[in-house]
């Protein structure tokens, strides 16, 4: 591939400058010890030491996690499940049917899918708090998981299926010998996918938390109505640093799985 024109370069920097500089702007006045973003007066820690002196705020934070783990974890499962079952299902229209009824959730928009679950959790019966937003995340998490995973699927070479099998081994032993480690970047894929969704997730939260429960988009949200405070800026800092560190280990997790190493032998 040869190097990158002029124009190009430029092009790049300048949508990069324009992506980045509202974040590291933010951040850069998360250190300011005056109270507002007008003009920076000195350096402090102060609003990041009201970030952690807040239990409130950091009960929050422990919720958002607590749901993104877990929804990522319980929809890349059933994600990797639903993936193998349209793989392996032969019928063509009933599969073409389920692949488009899985794409058509993940185009939808999050406030119609919000709404929906909201409607669904009143006419059962289900009492809006953390069971009805972690349902809700592993629900709008499945389908990118089953994205994710079913490439990975679909480029495997049935050879290999039918070899193990000619072999001796039995379909458990394909299935956690063969085709599991042929997927794991995918299925990684699909696990970071989901639990950053999760995380960030603002519109479909919004209309499934309850009184007394919140995830950190949806307190932000709230903060940011009632007047931006710096204490806002060291939380996205914070966010932003964390965000760095995932994808950080996305990257080195996915290289390992992508090694020769990362396939049993």
């Amino acid at each position: 591939m040869g190097k990158l024109s002029s124009l190009p370069k430029i092009y790049l920097t300048l949508v990069f400058v324009i992506l980045y500089a509202p974040i590291f702007y933010l951040i850069y006045y998360s250190f300011n010890s005056g109270g507002g973003m007008s003009h920076f007066e000195s350096f402090t820690l102060e609003h990041y030491q009201a970030v952690f002196q807040d239990t409130r705020l950091l009960i929050i934070v422990m919720n958002t996690v607590i749901i993104a783990l877990l929804s990522a974890l319980l929809s890349t499962t059933i994600g990797v499940i639903g993936a193998l079952a349209i793989y392996f299902m032969k019928n063509k229209s009933a599969r073409q049917t389920i692949l488009s009824l899985n794409n058509i959730l993940i185009v939808s928009p999050d406030v119609i899918i919000g709404a929906s679950f909201l409607i669904l959790f009143t006419l059962i019966g289900v009492k809006l708090g953390f069971a009805s937003v972690l349902i809700s995340h592993i629900a709008f998490s499945i389908p990118i998981v089953v994205i994710m995973v079913l490439p990975k699927l679909q480029e495997m070479s049935t050879s290999l299926i039918d070899a193990a099998l000619d072999l001796g081994a039995t379909r458990k032993d394909v299935m956690t010998r063969v085709i599991l480690p042929y997927i794991k970047p995918g299925i990684f894929a699909g696990f970071f996918l989901a639990l950053t969704y999760s995380l960030d997730d603002f519109a479909v939260t919004f209309f499934v938390t309850g009184n007394g429960f919140s995830t950190l988009s949806v307190e932000i949200y709230s903060m940011a109505r009632t007047g931006i405070t710096l204490t806002i800026n060291a939380l996205s800092g914070l966010i932003f640093l964390i965000t760095i560190v995932l994808v950080l280990g996305y990257y080195i997790i996915g290289n390992k799985a992508k090694s020769p190493q990362g396939v049993r032998k």
